[in-house]
């Protein structure tokens, strides 16, 4: 990918300054490259207070979660109890891979609540893996929002998958393994980039710091 040290482990430089990152996020340290904050351009906040006002309200509509599966929105793992549930629309992924559409997210993102199962706190823009920095600028400045794309996978052989859940992992996104050369030797199969480029947005959010959190562990809603 363009821009990006594929050679060991995931770029979390500036992990220092990103308080807002919650220990979920924190313990994929070795397998995520995080876009480094730019300095701020003019206009670049005007712009992603732009992007925010659309999906604020484009996504009001979805506070009802039976109106997002009407609109082609299926839940991710629904039978496994998730404190946040993800919303996936296949056909904005799609779009979303040469496109940016603000009121067209990739996923949009419920909490569990003490009364509330499906509880609308955001959305998910995604952008294809070998998009390069420059162009997830044009979308949402990075001055203001960094955005992440997980790396360095390790798939365990089929004998070894129970692997994943240990209390100390070698494979998967939390697994100790970051090369190919380890990943080959353990048998496993090595992916430099898993998914795709994403990055969450919570409008609700009522400091804009706190609207482009990679902290998902907390919630983003009352």
């Amino acid at each position: 990918m363009p821009g990006m040290d594929m050679s060991g482990k995931g770029n979390m430089s500036g992990m220092s300054d990103m308080s807002n990152m919650g220990p979920s996020m924190a313990a994929m340290a070795g397998h995520m490259y995080i876009t480094a904050l730019r300095p701020k351009q003019p206009g670049d906040e005007e712009k992603a207070k732009a992007v925010v006002a659309t999906v604020k309200a484009s996504m009001e509509r979805y506070r009802d979660y039976r109106k997002a599966l009407a609109d082609g929105y299926s839940i991710a793992n629904p039978k496994l109890e998730q404190p946040q549930y993800h919303f996936n629309n296949e056909a904005n992924a799609r779009e979303a891979d040469d496109h940016f559409d603000p009121s067209k997210p990739t996923s949009l993102l419920y909490r569990r609540t003490q009364y509330q199962q499906y509880k609308l706190e955001g959305v998910m823009f995604t952008a294809r893996p070998n998009a390069t920095e420059e162009e997830l600028n044009q979308r949402i400045p990075l001055s203001v929002a960094r955005w992440h794309v997980h790396t360095n996978f390790c798939a365990a052989p089929a004998d070894r998958v129970k692997d994943y859940l240990g209390a100390h992992p070698k494979f998967g996104m939390f697994g100790s393994i970051h090369s190919k050369e380890v990943c080959e030797a353990e048998r496993g199969t090595f992916h430099p980039t898993m998914f795709t480029w994403m990055i969450h947005v919570f409008p609700y959010e009522r400091d804009f710091k706190d609207v482009f959190s990679m902290n998902d562990d907390v919630a983003h809603v009352e």
